[in-house]
């Protein structure tokens, strides 16, 4: 085959507009690695050697700054770097950004906030949380398939849950065929024993098992994604925009793809070990289990060298 012809690489989308609340700091750029690598710095690095060919970052204008000095400029020599950014006054037509409002829209509306600069496949992450690179080879897999289905990395409940606190999970349900029927974002999960537990709305507590499949924000998209979520975005502001704490999760933006039976999900699961940095009191445990892949060979000890 010609060359010209070549499927395009996917692009990598990093979230990273998020301030970092309860961990008390700009976590996105907090080393973690022996040579100063953040968790950033591993899923860039996981993405490459898995057929990615670029990176977008979503952030905010408050931290381009310290974010290009600290993490963009350790890829710009190493692959096509480009950012988009998540501001708060970044409405549908019709809709006007309520006084006082300060908490960001969600994760939805960061994917949204990239729209100009995402020409293909890509994958949507988290930029805090630490992945593995046999995530980024299902997803890269599923690419290359050619499948029209979106995707989903999934992981094991009990292995993303704190020590230090709660946390936000979206709950799956998914079929025999290995696609998502059901999917829900929970706060406020708190580790029990080998599995959590958390409070509904209405007070009463649900009892989890630790073996449900969870979305850790690993998304595999195509340009498709646009329209639908612009839609569901613009039902969620109509419903919820008065609510100062109101957000639009991926999951939800999903949840009404499958209801509405518009897109199908299929989901991936990695035996890659997943991390992640909600509390500063995480980060122990991050950079040990780091340096754990490292003696394993599973990294160099200087990343990018």
């Amino acid at each position: 085959m010609d060359g010209s012809m070549a499927q395009p690489k996917p692009t990598l989308l990093v979230l990273a507009a998020g301030m970092g609340s309860r961990y008390g700091g700009l976590k996105q750029i907090d080393p973690v690695g022996p040579s100063g690598e953040t968790l950033l710095d591993y899923s860039v690095y996981d993405a490459l050697r898995s057929g990615f060919g670029r990176v977008v970052f979503v952030i905010r204008h408050s931290i381009e700054a310290d974010f290009r000095e600290a993490v963009g400029s350790r890829f710009e020599s190493k692959l096509d770097v480009d950012y988009a950014f998540q501001e708060l006054n970044q409405l549908p037509p019709g809709f006007v950004l309520p006084e006082g409002r300060t908490k960001p829209w969600g994760t939805t509306h960061a994917i949204l906030a990239a729209e100009n600069q995402i020409h293909g496949q890509f994958a949507a992450i988290n930029a805090d949380d630490f992945y593995g690179r046999g995530a980024f080879q299902a997803l890269a897999g599923h690419f290359a398939s050619g499948s029209p289905d979106y995707a989903m990395v999934g992981f094991t409940l009990r292995n993303t849950l704190s020590e230090h606190g709660s946390v936000a999970r979206g709950l799956c349900r998914v079929d025999e065929s290995g696609y998502l029927t059901h999917i829900e974002e929970v706060t406020k999960i708190e580790r029990e024993g080998l599995g959590g537990r958390y409070m509904d709305d209405a007070g009463k507590a649900h009892h989890l098992t630790g073996d449900e499949a969870v979305s850790m924000n690993f998304w595999g998209f195509d340009p498709t994604c646009f329209e639908r979520f612009r839609k569901y975005f613009s039902d969620f502001l109509s419903a919820s925009i008065g609510s100062e704490k109101s957000e639009f999760y991926i999951p939800s933006a999903i949840k009404s793809a499958i209801d509405e039976g518009s897109a199908r999900v299929r989901v991936l699961r990695a035996e890659s070990q997943w991390f992640g940095v909600t509390y500063r009191e995480d980060k122990p445990s991050v950079v040990q289990g780091v340096q754990l892949l490292i003696a394993g060979g599973a990294y160099p000890e200087r990343l990018w060298e």
